[in-house]
């Protein structure tokens, strides 16, 4: 079976899961992002592994009355997992697997540590509210003072979170204002098996991991 056609076997297949306690028009909402998926597949943009646990947060989002798109283009040269609205307000979800980078085998906490700092950094400016999605299995490296409110965060912190950052992001380095004022207002932990969601807040989600 071609790529392609797997890909959109899988996602059928999902769907059907996902619609089973779903009402009419919600459902039709989670295919057309379905459909979008399957474009961007074809294009080579997207993964599925990747794109099962957007439908699924998707569906979650969509069940709490949000207008959900897929890939959604923030300014020229980022685009964010997913951009809910409800009312006035806002929410981006970036979507973290764990995959590591060959380039970086030797190298992964650091590079996992900057490119979730990185992503809090640039893409909580861009909406009311900020989530990362991950799967039940990975556990996030997330620096602290991420996690409390920027009124809280020392000056040698906002440095430290700047340097790590740059160590890997310099296209374009994140600034020292947009570090103070990034925030992680909720993990989301996306069972694909079970079709299922789970919220959980930052920092508590820091102090218990293992």
């Amino acid at each position: 079976m071609a790529k392609v056609e797997k890909f959109e076997e899988d996602l059928e297949f999902l769907l059907s899961k996902l619609g089973q306690d779903m009402q009419r028009e919600p459902k039709e909402k989670l295919k057309r992002l379905k459909d979008q998926l399957v474009q961007l597949h074809r294009a080579n943009l997207v993964k599925i592994n990747h794109s099962v646990m957007e439908l699924v947060c998707a569906k979650h989002l969509i069940t709490k009355e949000y207008n959900v798109e897929v890939e959604h283009q923030l300014d020229e040269g980022l685009t964010c997992d997913l951009f809910a609205a409800k009312g006035y307000g806002t929410l981006i979800v970036e979507i973290e697997t764990g995959f590591i980078p060959p380039e970086h085998a030797l190298d992964p906490s650091a590079y996992t540590s900057a490119r979730i700092a990185s992503k809090i950094t640039r893409y909580s400016n861009y909406a009311g509210k900020f989530a990362l999605g991950i799967p039940p299995h990975y556990i996030l490296q997330i620096p602290q003072v991420l996690t409390v409110p920027p009124r809280q965060r020392a000056l040698e912190n906002l440095e430290t979170i700047k340097n790590l950052c740059d160590l890997y992001y310099q296209n374009p380095p994140v600034g020292l204002e947009e570090v103070k004022n990034a925030r992680l207002h909720v993990i989301y932990v996306i069972d694909v098996d079970n079709t299922a969601v789970q919220e959980v807040d930052p920092e508590t989600y820091v102090k218990t991991k293992v």
